[in-house]
C-alpha cells in the first residue's frame, strides 16, 4: 500500500458552511478501517472547531491554528508549536480599530481590509511574524509556522513520511501542505490557483468531493492517477541535447550494471542522495565497505561486529534516518543468508509504514543470488523500490530482476549488460551497438517502448567534491591547461588548475586579459576542458558584456569560479 494517511483541510473540503455531513462521516470511517491514518489541518482555533465538529475522534491528529497547534483527540493532549503572540502586539491591535481580533494559542487572526494595519504594526514592533491569507482571513503566526510545519511534526509522531500522504484541500494557506505530501488533490470548489497546482482535482466540491478521493483510494491506492503524480520524479540524468531524464521515486525497480571501475556505484549513489534530498527513506547494504563518504545515513556494523535485523529495522521505523548497512563483518559466505533473513523483515515493515521507500543493494549477483531458495522468490517477485547494482546481471535472481522497470548500463560495452539482464530472465532485449565513452550510460526504460538512449548521469555529491577539488588544487596536464599568450602571442602563462588560473588573471595586464575575455578563451577552456558547462555559460555572459572594464569582469569571474570550486575546495 502506497498511501497510509490522508491529510484533510477543514472549511470548504470536508466542510461546507462550517458543517460536516453525514455522509462525508461516513466515508472517513470507511478510511479508518482501511488501516489509513487520518488528519485534520486546518486554520481554524481548537476551541472553535471543537464546537461545531463533534466527530473530531475520527482523526488520528488535528493540526490546527493553521500549523500552529497540536490536537491528539484521543488523549485531548494539546501541544503549541510556537510561542505565544505578544500582548502588546494584541493591543496595538485592538487600540488601532482592528475588528474582530481572535486570538489563540500561538495564532491572531482578523479580517481584510485590515492586513495593511496588521504589516505595519509587526514592522513597527520588530516582530517576528507572518501574515497568511485565507480566503479574507488574515493570520499571523510565527515565521515559519504553516500548515506543513504543524502536518511535519504530526507526521513525525505517527512515524509516517509525507511520501506516504495524499493531501486535499480549497485554498490559498493549503498550498504549504498539500506541496509536502505525495499526492495532491484540490476539491472541485477550490480556488484555481490551487487546482492548477493540485496532482488531482475532485469532481465533486467540499466533502462530497473528499468522499469521491477516499473511495478511489480505499479501491486501487489511486493507482489509476498514476501518470499524474510526476512531480516528484527524480533526476537521473541528462541526454544529449541537455534534456533531463527522471524516474519515478515510487513502484519500480533499477538496475545499474557494468563492469568494475567503471562508476556504476558512484551513478547509483547519485540516484539515491537525490532520493534522500526529496525525503525518501533508503536503506543500503554495503557489502565492501565501498560507500563510508555517503553523507546522511547511520552507519549499522563494521569490521569487528555486524549489524543485526532488529538494529536494522528499529532504525527504520524513523522515517528521517536512513541507514547504511556495512556486511564485511560478516564471512563472505554468511551474507546471502542475513540478507535472506532481513528481506521479509523489510517488506513487513514496508506494509505497516510505507518504508523504506528504497532498498539499494550492492554486489546483487552475491547477496542475490541466481541459486536463491524458490520459496526465497515469492518475497523478491513482492518487492519494489530496490535499486540493484552489479557487475554480473545474469547472475542476480531472476524474481529480483523481474520488476525491473529501468536498465542502466555503463562502461565501454553496454551489450553485454543488456545481454546479461536478457539472459537471466530469458527475454529479448534491444540490440545496442553503442559505446561508452567515461561518464556515460545507456538508459532502457523497459515499459517505453522506446530504444535505450545515451545519458549523461547525473553525478553524486561525493564525486562533484572530488571534481571540484581535481580542478581547483589539482595538476592538468598540459594540452587540457589554460594559457595566458596576450594578442600577441608573446606569453606562454600556464596555469594548470582554476586556484593558478585566478592567480595569474590578477597579474597579467589588462590588455592581456580582456584578449582573451573577447575571444571567449576563459567559457571555452571550461567547457571543454574543465567539463562544465553550467559555469562555462556563466562565464560566457559575462564575456558578452561589452561594457565591462577587465577589473569588472575580472571580479565578476572570479566570483563565478570561487563560488563553485575554490571556496569549496
Amino acid at each position: 500500500m502506497r498511501f497510509l494517511g490522508l491529510a484533510c483541510d477543514y472549511d470548504g473540503t470536508i466542510a461546507h458552511h462550517g458543517v460536516v455531513d453525514e455522509g462525508t462521516i461516513a466515508t472517513l470511517e470507511r478510511l479508518r478501517a482501511s488501516g489509513r491514518k487520518l488528519l485534520l489541518v486546518t486554520g481554524r482555533e481548537l476551541d472553535d472547531l471543537l464546537s461545531v465538529f463533534p466527530r473530531i475522534d475520527l482523526f488520528d491528529r488535528v493540526v490546527a491554528e493553521n500549523g500552529a497547534l497540536l490536537y491528539q483527540p484521543a488523549t485531548k493532549e494539546e501541544k503549541p508549536l510556537g510561542e505565544p503572540p505578544p500582548k502588546e502586539f494584541i493591543d496595538r491591535l485592538r487600540s488601532a480599530g482592528v475588528a474582530p481580533v481572535s486570538v489563540g494559542h500561538v495564532i491572531v487572526a482578523t479580517w481584510q481590509p485590515h492586513e495593511t494595519t496588521v504589516l505595519t504594526l509587526i514592522r513597527e514592533l520588530g516582530l517576528e511574524l507572518q501574515v497568511i491569507f485565507n480566503k479574507g482571513a488574515v493570520m499571523v503566526l510565527p515565521t515559519g509556522v504553516n500548515k506543513a510545519s504543524g502536518l511535519s511534526v504530526a507526521l513525525d509522531e505517527l512515524a509516517l513520511s509525507p511520501h506516504n500522504m495524499v493531501a486535499v484541500g480549497d485554498a490559498e494557506n493549503d498550498h504549504a501542505f498539500l506541496k509536502i505530501c505525495e499526492c495532491s488533490v484540490a476539491v472541485a470548489n477550490a480556488l484555481p490557483a490551487l487546482k492548477q497546482r493540485a496532482d488531482i482535482v475532485t469532481e465533486q466540491p467540499h466533502g462530497a468531493g473528499v468522499a469521491e478521493l477516499i473511495e478511489k483510494l480505499i479501491a486501487n491506492d489511486l493507482r489509476e492517477f498514476e501518470p499524474a503524480l510526476s512531480r516528484h520524479n527524480v533526476l537521473l540524468g541528462h541526454d544529449e541535447n541537455g534534456g533531463e531524464i527522471r524516474v519515478k521515486p515510487y513502484g519500480g525497480n533499477i538496475l545499474v550494471a557494468g563492469p568494475s571501475g567503471t562508476g556504476k556505484s558512484t551513478a547509483a549513489i547519485g540516484l539515491l542522495e537525490r532520493l534522500a534530498e526529496c525525503g525518501y527513506q533508503f536503506c543500503l547494504m554495503d557489502p565492501e565497505g565501498d560507500y563510508e563518504e555517503l553523507a546522511g545515513a547511520v552507519v549499522l556494523g563494521d569490521s569487528q561486529r555486524p549489524a543485526s535485523v532488529n538494529e536494522i529495522l528499529q532504525l527504520l521505523r524513523k522515517p528521517s534516518q536512513n541507514a547504511l548497512v556495512k556486511l564485511y563483518g560478516l564471512p563472505l559466505a554468511d551474507r546471502p543468508a542475513f540478507f535472506a533473513s532481513l528481506l521479509p523483515q523489510i517488506e513487513e515493515l514496508r506494509r505497516a509504514t510505507g518504508r523504506p521507500h528504497w532498498l539499494m543493494v550492492d554486489e546483487a549477483h552475491h547477496l542475490l543470488p541466481r541459486t536463491s531458495d524458490p520459496a526465497y522468490s515469492r518475497v523478491l517477485q513482492a518487492l519494489t523500490g530496490m535499486l540493484l547494482v552489479t557487475v554480473h546481471p545474469e547472475s542476480v535472481a531472476p524474481a529480483a530482476l523481474a520488476s525491473v522497470g529501468v536498465v542502466i548500463a555503463i562502461g565501454e560495452d553496454p551489450r553485454r549488460t543488456f545481454r546479461g539482464f536478457g539472459k537471466a530472465l530469458g527475454v529479448d532485449v534491444p540490440a545496442v551497438e553503442e559505446h561508452l565513452s567515461p561518464g556515460e550510460a545507456l538508459v532502457w526504460f523497459r515499459s517505453s517502448g522506446a530504444a535505450p538512449q545515451r545519458i549523461k548521469p547525473e553525478m553524486a555529491s561525493i564525486e562533484r567534491r572530488r571534481h571540484r577539488r581535481k580542478y581547483a588544487e589539482g595538476e592538468l596536464p598540459p594540452d587540457r591547461s589554460f594559457y595566458f599568450r596576450g594578442p600577441e602571442g608573446k606569453l606562454n602563462l600556464r596555469a594548470q588548475n582554476l586556484i593558478v588560473f585566478m592567480q595569474m588573471a590578477d597579474g597579467v595586464d589588462d590588455e592581456t586579459w580582456m584578449h582573451h575575455l573577447r575571444r571567449g578563451d576563459y567559457s571555452r577552456w571550461l567547457r571543454e576542458a574543465v567539463k562544465d558547462s553550467w559555469i562555462a555559460d556563466q562565464i560566457e555572459s559575462i564575456e558578452q558584456q561589452p561594457d565591462e572594464s577587465a577589473a569588472e569582469s575580472r571580479a565578476a569571474i572570479r566570483k563565478v569560479i570561487d563560488d563553485r570550486y575554490t571556496a569549496a575546495a
